[in-house]
């Protein structure tokens, strides 16, 4: 029976032959690694991926799809979530500990996504995501960029990332509404250690008013703690680099925890 996409899912099949060869170039997976794919749908990676792992877990929430997905002996099928999966424990037991991670990502969740596998990138080799066009940018911005935000900051405090493919809507059945990209991201060896409560909500504050200069909001909130330390506020949120805002985070949460 044919499946009919699900809007509520955010489901867009990759169709396009070309365009899946180049990801699986990217990806290049190796026989007997540990892989995890999100969101396989009718399978057009998941296929050519388990041909060359020899297995593969899968994570689908829709459960028709993971019916289906049930009926090849090669794949282990997660039915659940993605925010609901615990990607640590599914590394236990691997060598090293870690795991790959790919997906054609539903762009309407890609977000709290990307941030859920945060709390799990120790445990981590690599992640390979297709993604809205405009997140893949916002990944990777630079600063006194238009797309340099939150998400810039986050991630790129805990990955090496890479646009690696841009991808028109054609690609895929039923073709979304916006232009996507396959993204790279591979978690640093030695990141600043850091709360992701703390930086999480510095970053926020900072960049709740762009146009502002930063004493106008994040002024407020370091003195609403007291902060002790040397900050310039004579800046937008924009002009400040990835690592000025880690190493505030990191002066906040020496200032706060117990000696």
């Amino acid at each position: 029976m044919k499946h009919i996409a699900r809007k509520r899912f955010g489901q867009h099949f990759l169709t396009d032959v070309s365009i899946i060869d180049a990801i699986l170039a990217a990806i290049a997976p190796r026989s007997g690694q540990p892989m995890v794919e999100i969101g396989p749908g009718l399978g057009a990676l998941t296929q050519p991926l388990v041909e060359r792992l020899g297995h593969l877990s899968v994570i689908e929430l829709d459960r028709d799809l993971a019916a289906r997905l049930r009926l090849r002996p090669q794949l282990t099928v997660i039915e659940s979530d993605v925010l609901k999966v615990d990607f640590s424990s599914l590394a236990t037991g691997q060598p090293a500990g870690k795991l790959r991670v790919v997906g054609n990502l539903p762009y309407n969740i890609s977000t709290p996504i990307l941030f859920h596998l945060l709390d799990h990138a120790p445990h981590i080799e690599d992640q390979h995501f297709m993604l809205q066009k405009e997140v893949v940018e916002r990944m990777v911005a630079r600063p006194s960029s238009a797309a340099y935000g939150r998400l810039s900051v986050m991630l790129q405090w805990r990955y090496a990332m890479e646009n690696v493919l841009m991808v028109p809507p054609q690609s895929f059945a039923p073709p979304p509404r916006v232009d996507s990209a396959f993204v790279r991201m591979v978690p640093l060896s030695a990141p600043l250690h850091l709360q992701v409560t703390v930086l999480s909500e510095l970053v926020q504050v900072a960049f709740s008013q762009r146009r502002k200069l930063l004493r106008h909001t994040l002024g407020r909130w370091l003195e609403a703690r007291a902060f002790g330390g040397e900050f310039d506020l004579q800046r937008r949120a924009e002009e400040v680099s990835v690592p000025a805002y880690l190493a505030l985070a990191r002066q906040i949460q020496d200032q706060t925890e117990p000696t």
